[in-house]
């Protein structure tokens, strides 16, 4: 480029047009750019065509359902989304000096998860900074991180989607509870195998039955089970077993309270469930702004 016009290129551009085209390529697409910075999609699209008028090149080729970097737009955004980055992390830095915390964070997680889990640790990062405003959404559904504008996610399931970053967080100890009223009904299982007899309620079911794989003193054992209910929510699960149902396998998280006052036994306290770990997920951005940054630290610290 001659070297005239690039002085008067940089004399002019418009900084805005730059992150709006990186946020186009960061969210993969018009829609979800808007979506993310509040704007109208046709306002999006106008940025980035100006962009590409002033620089004299096409950096995007244009689909119904995505846009594809050009070789001049690869080459624009690896130097552009380096030097907005620095001015980020240039903002986060004053806001340090000024000591306080400001702004959004969203979250997602299963309801369980949010309700037993989240909500606590949200309830004092709040508290610790009040400048933070944290929106949670629970659901079991896998939420587009990028596309619906989430900064975290909690999950417990395996990470399939590599434009994601996973950190391990504490693993999910999960054991056998019943009501007290339901044992004296029915009897109290003194064997894995016993469970066999006994009424279960069951998480994501298959036909009222499922297999449950215990790990005691001898190693795993497993046993197929059946029940009279099964949920793929594991609040829904500890409320039927609560009021009697049958016996659960279940989260120990969710089950303290209850045991501590009564209203739930832990049942083969020798064997333990095969429970996974949670994972914090996060989009795998060269840069999160401050407020989540620091949840993230704080999230680790709690539970990693």
């Amino acid at each position: 480029m001659h070297f005239k016009r690039l002085v008067v290129i940089m004399r002019t551009m418009d900084l805005n047009r730059v992150a709006i085209f990186v946020r186009v390529v960061d969210d993969g697409g018009f829609s979800a750019a808007a979506r993310t910075l509040r704007l109208p999609k046709s306002s999006v699209s106008r940025a980035v065509a100006l962009l590409e008028e002033q620089l004299g090149a096409r950096l995007l080729q244009r689909s119904t359902r995505r846009v594809r970097l050009t070789e001049a737009g690869t080459a624009f955004y690896e130097r552009a989304s380096r030097g907005l980055a620095g001015v980020e992390e240039a903002a986060a830095a004053v806001a340090d000096l000024q000591g306080s915390l400001r702004g959004p964070i969203r979250v997602t997680a299963p309801v369980d998860a949010g309700v037993w889990v989240l909500a606590p640790l949200v309830a004092r990062f709040v508290a610790l900074h009040p400048g933070v405003h944290i929106d949670a959404v629970l659901t079991g559904r896998v939420v587009d991180l990028v596309a619906e504008g989430f900064d975290f996610a909690l999950r417990a399931a395996p990470l399939r989607d590599s434009a994601l970053v996973a950190r391990k967080l504490a693993r999910v100890e999960s054991a056998l509870y019943a009501a007290p009223a339901y044992l004296a009904r029915r009897g109290t299982p003194t064997r894995v195998t016993d469970l066999q007899a006994h009424d279960c309620v069951l998480f994501r079911p298959d036909r009222g039955r499922a297999t449950w794989t215990l790990l005691g003193p001898a190693g795993e054992e497993s046993v197929e089970v059946t029940g009279p209910a099964g949920a793929d929510d594991f609040s829904y699960v500890q409320r039927l077993v609560l009021a009697g149902t049958g016996i659960g396998l279940l989260p120990a998280f969710l089950c303290q309270e209850a045991v501590v006052g009564g209203g739930l036994l832990r049942l083969l306290p020798g064997h333990a469930g095969l429970g996974g770990s949670f994972h914090l997920v996060y989009p795998s951005a060269r840069y999160l702004p401050h407020q989540a940054a620091a949840f993230r630290d704080f999230i680790l610290a709690a539970l990693g």
